[in-house]
């Protein structure tokens, strides 16, 4: 499959490692993912604020009330309400961030978030600075914020066909499947009253229906409105493209720079695909995770996608102690083929693709090419020939 999209600005703001060390270091690809809204708690960022006292006004400033004091101290109830969860998790995360920055020094190869923290991996990789970024949150949680007479439940050990059987069987095709958060862990969005409806067919046998305390079908058709006006709100922003990949909720795979507003919008009706995010980056080899941000609801996740994905028949690929030279695959390449060289993938089908680029060395260990008509890298592992026409 192909591997993750770099675009025009994907050299903008590098961590200090170079891809030649890394390659003979065999460091591993680091991915940093963020939380969203569930794993707000009061007292989070406590010791964050002061640490970063210019952000923290700047935060109330946009926000019109003290950021510290919602998370630390939430006196008027409020950290639990969309429109402020949103802003407190945006804000901690992103001072998290910094934080670790600040302390190391490394930025990530690649990055991701769960629904609202996919804000957070978008300010990570430079598409917006923490002010824009605060700002389409607070836009954000206010629309989700307004969404009422909607429901979600959380379904466990199912899986996607069978939900998807179950309800079709029973007439609720007017539910959507919103949060795919492991294998067997999905979250169903629709009107309260199908919700309710629901909830009897999946507490028989294996299956655990849990419902989430929410007004809105978030993730779900029933989000339109929300998602017009917030894609209105985001004609006036001016956005960057990433400069370091980023795995969009959407599709489970790399931003594209001149789809980033459309990302942002489609999101808000769009199922989260979290597991297939992580199943797709787990499928790299070195890989490692690091949660940013308050508490560790996605590393739980994580590891319950991986020993899921253990239990089926999709196992994870053996990941080699001796990382493969990918420099010498990279020259190698290039001595065969010229850029403007046509392949398809071996793994997908993604049509007749033509190089746009000689291959290169990627996170310091992929061997990849650029490629015209999908506008992304792929593994050069996963490519074969156009044989020209006789």
């Amino acid at each position: 499959m192909p591997i993750f999209w770099q675009g025009e600005n994907a050299t903008r703001s590098r961590p200090s490692r170079t891809a030649e060390k890394d390659d003979e270091k065999g460091l591993p690809m680091k991915v940093y993912v963020f939380p969203g809204q569930g794993a707000q708690q009061k007292g989070m960022g406590a010791s964050l604020f002061d640490e970063f006292p210019d952000l923290t006004r700047a935060a109330d400033s946009i926000l019109g009330y003290s950021i510290k004091e919602l998370c630390l101290e939430d006196p008027e109830g409020l950290l639990d309400r969309t429109q402020c969860t949103q802003p407190a998790m945006y804000v901690v995360n992103a001072l998290s961030y910094y934080k670790k920055i600040r302390e190391t020094g490394m930025v990530p190869d690649v990055v991701a978030g769960h629904s609202l923290g996919e804000y957070n991996a978008l300010l990570a990789a430079e598409v917006f600075d923490f002010e824009t970024g605060l700002r389409l949150v607070r836009k954000r949680g206010e629309l989700m914020g307004r969404a009422s007479g909607g429901g979600m439940a959380a379904v466990l050990n199912a899986s996607e066909r069978e939900i998807r059987t179950i309800l079709a069987e029973n007439g609720l095709d007017s539910v959507d499947l919103a949060n795919f958060n492991t294998p067997s862990q999905i979250v169903i969005s629709g009107r309260a009253e199908d919700i309710d409806a629901a909830k009897p067919l999946f507490q028989t046998g294996k299956h655990l229906f849990m419902p989430l305390r929410t007004s809105g079908a978030f993730h779900s058709r029933y989000m339109e409105p929300a998602r017009a006006e917030f894609e209105e709100f985001l004609t006036g922003m001016n956005l960057s493209g990433p400069c370091i990949p980023v795995i969009s909720n959407v599709t489970a795979r790399a931003y594209e720079d001149h789809l980033v507003k459309e990302s942002l919008t489609r999101q808000m009706v769009s199922a989260v695909r979290w597991s297939d995010s992580m199943e797709h980056l787990l499928e790299q080899p070195g890989v490692e995770f690091e949660e940013i941000g308050h508490g560790n609801v996605l590393t739980k996740l994580l590891a319950k996608i991986r020993r899921e994905i253990k239990n089926t028949d999709k196992p994870l690929p053996e990941v080699s102690k001796k990382p493969e030279n990918a420099g010498e695959m990279v020259r190698k390449w290039n001595e065969r083929y010229a850029v403007g060289a046509r392949f398809r993938s071996t793994t997908g089908n993604y049509g007749e693709l033509e190089t746009a680029t000689a291959a290169t060395v990627l996170f310091g260990h992929r061997a990849a090419v650029y490629m015209n008509g999908y506008r992304g890298y792929f593994d050069l592992r996963e490519l074969e020939p156009v044989a020209a026409a006789q």
